[in-house]
């Protein structure tokens, strides 16, 4: 397929303009302005014609979209780690390439798994609702006791990029690491973090905090529900920055409600936006709306990192980071 002349790039939500401005000194930029998600039927007009589309995680990427970009489409830059939203399949297919941003948002969502994590131990989002009530409160020694970190069990399921990160920050609070993943981490990674690599069963079972940074796929898709649940200490905690449907969130609404475990700290969700309604009135977890890339150095990294795929992409190079 000869190169385009005059490339069109389809950029599906405002991203940072250092990105847009990157697409503009090569080609020509179509790109929908809006902060929601964009209806399906405008998200199909606006790609049509396209050499590369920039997508987020709720722009559904299959072979409707792919026909109604065209086969010129070289490529679907997704501006995310996660590319569970992209039918890999369907693009293979049609010829086109699909790549991620890996690695610009690592310590952002890392960051933000702590903050979930102490927000949970801690209870200082239940303690901030608690003043601005206006409720009387006093201090007392057993006034809204929380729980410590230090020399506490900390079991990351998925120690790639974010996990690791997330040890790291975990072992300057003083918590040992135990992981699980399919395959062992680099040895240079466990050896600095001192970490323990665990079947799934024994981690829920022995570790005080459960932090899943784990991809959404067919075999992780309610890797964690009732039984699972169950089998973890009355006292953990669970931290979810991954993806939502990794977590049944029903059966962790119960057992959330029935003291199963003691908290649990959650970034996304499993019909996001919508969230299980069994959660929203419970003190014992902290909600964020999917804020684990959301600083403005993150966020601007990733959009320019897409841009960059794209770039290759129209030019008939190898972008940076594909997804293989």
């Amino acid at each position: 397929m000869p190169l385009a002349e005059q490339p069109l790039f389809a950029v599906t939500n405002r991203v940072p303009a250092s990105a847009v401005e990157m697409l503009r000194e090569v080609g020509e930029v179509r790109i929908d302005e809006r902060e929601e998600s964009i209806p399906r039927p405008d998200l199909l007009e606006l790609v049509a014609g396209a050499d590369a589309v920039l997508t987020l995680l709720h722009d559904r990427v299959d072979d409707e979209l792919l026909e109604a970009a065209g086969p010129q489409l070289r490529c679907v830059a997704n501006v995310a780690v996660g590319y569970d939203n992209v039918d890999l399949a369907a693009a293979a297919r049609h010829g086109v390439v699909v790549t991620n941003t890996p690695g610009v948002l690592d310590d952002a969502t890392a960051d933000l798994t702590l903050a979930l994590l102490l927000a949970a131990t801690r209870r200082v989002a239940e303690g901030d609702r608690l003043i601005r009530s206006g409720r009387e409160w006093t201090w007392g020694m057993g006034f809204m006791l929380g729980s410590s970190l230090r020399g506490k069990l900390l079991g990351i399921v998925g120690l790639g990029g974010i996990g690791a990160r997330v040890a790291a920050r975990a072992r300057a609070f003083g918590m040992e690491i135990a992981y699980h993943s399919r395959h062992p981490a680099p040895a240079e990674v466990t050896e600095a973090l001192e970490a323990e690599r665990m079947p799934l069963e024994r981690l829920l079972v022995e570790a005080d905090v459960v932090s899943l940074h784990c991809p959404l796929t067919p075999e992780t898709h309610h890797l964690v529900g009732a039984a699972e649940l169950a089998a973890m200490k009355p006292s953990a905690v669970l931290i979810n920055a991954a993806r939502g449907p990794v977590v049944d969130e029903r059966a962790l609404a119960e057992a959330l409600a029935a003291g199963t475990i003691a908290a649990a700290g959650l970034d996304v969700y499993e019909h996001e936006p919508r969230v299980e309604p069994g959660l929203l009135a419970l003190d014992n977890v902290v909600l964020a709306p999917h804020l684990g890339s959301a600083t403005v150095e993150t966020r601007t990294a990733m959009a320019e990192l897409a841009a960059r795929n794209a770039i290759a992409a129209v030019r008939g190079e190898e972008p940076p980071t594909p997804v293989r």
